[in-house]
């Protein structure tokens, strides 16, 4: 089955566990739900765009007995395999990582329910000689609406191109996954050939959040979604995350997500919905 963009009717049948690489774009067009991600409670009406970018990090989620939206489920090796040449797409993902909720305009809301309805229609021509061509460049259009409706809601923080691509390498160092390694402020500054002072003060201009703070989230998104596995001891995530002990992976965990690992693997079940 081609699963790089799904759709789904309903947010109680979406799969978290097995979709938790995925993110998830939810557009309300009637009714209101609402859900927790990363401690806060978001509220959410008809014409809000949600994009999660790690879905496992949300839970509870609620919704009105009217609720209904434009639910799609898209494989983050998909999007990163289109290679937008933008810097944008990290100054909106790390805010998305903030606030997975944007409130949209009319207009905006108009633009965003025709792309999707669009992607819809078309995902159906299975037949199509070039379909995973096709619906990647209806799914660019999409996001480039997005980056333009997210880019103009945060028009008044000024982003230089320097700092924009000092950025841009710093989160890529964090995709390529050297949080496992190496969570240390130091590291990355060495590696980027700044001070450490200067890269806190780049990110918490263009996020507002200082550099340390997405170490810790890219490591704590990694830590969540291996902990969905069941099948994996909680010794061996540590080890992957090359934590000295058990002990300290479970110190780290709790003050990262205010959580015991065992805990939040125990309430995995269920938890999403309640």
């Amino acid at each position: 089955m081609w699963d790089k963009i799904q759709f789904f009717q309903s947010l109680s049948e979406y799969p978290f566990a097995q979709y938790a690489d995925s993110v998830l774009h939810i557009l309300c067009t009637a009714g209101n739900m609402s859900f927790s991600f990363q401690d806060v409670r978001y509220n959410v009406v008809s014409g809000d765009y949600v994009i999660l970018t790690n879905p496992a990090l949300a839970s509870g989620f609620s919704e009105s007995d009217d609720f209904d939206a434009v639910i799609m489920s898209l494989s983050e090796a998909f999007i990163t395999s289109m290679a937008i040449r933008s810097n944008y797409g990290i100054i909106g993902h790390l805010a998305l990582l903030r606030n997975p909720v944007m409130k949209l305009s009319s207009h905006d809301y108009r633009i965003c329910l025709e792309d999707m309805w669009k992607l819809r229609e078309r995902l159906d021509e299975t037949q199509h000689l070039f379909r995973e061509e096709m619906l990647g460049h209806l799914l660019l259009v999409h996001i480039l609406d997005l980056y333009d409706i997210h880019a103009r809601s945060q028009a008044e923080r000024n982003v230089s191109e320097r700092n924009g691509d000092l950025l841009r390498r710093f989160i890529e160092l964090l995709y390529h996954k050297e949080y496992i390694r190496h969570r240390d402020l130091a590291h990355y500054a060495s590696r980027l050939c700044i001070t450490p002072h200067y890269l806190t003060e780049v990110c918490k201009k263009v996020s507002g959040k200082p550099a340390t703070y997405w170490i810790d989230r890219f490591t704590t998104h990694e830590i969540a979604r291996l902990l969905l596995q069941k099948e994996i001891p909680l010794k061996e995530i540590a080890d992957r995350m090359c934590f000295s002990s058990l002990s300290h992976f479970s110190r780290y965990v709790q003050k990262q997500m205010g959580i015991s690992p065992s805990e939040y693997r125990e309430l995995t079940i269920g938890k999403f919905y309640r």
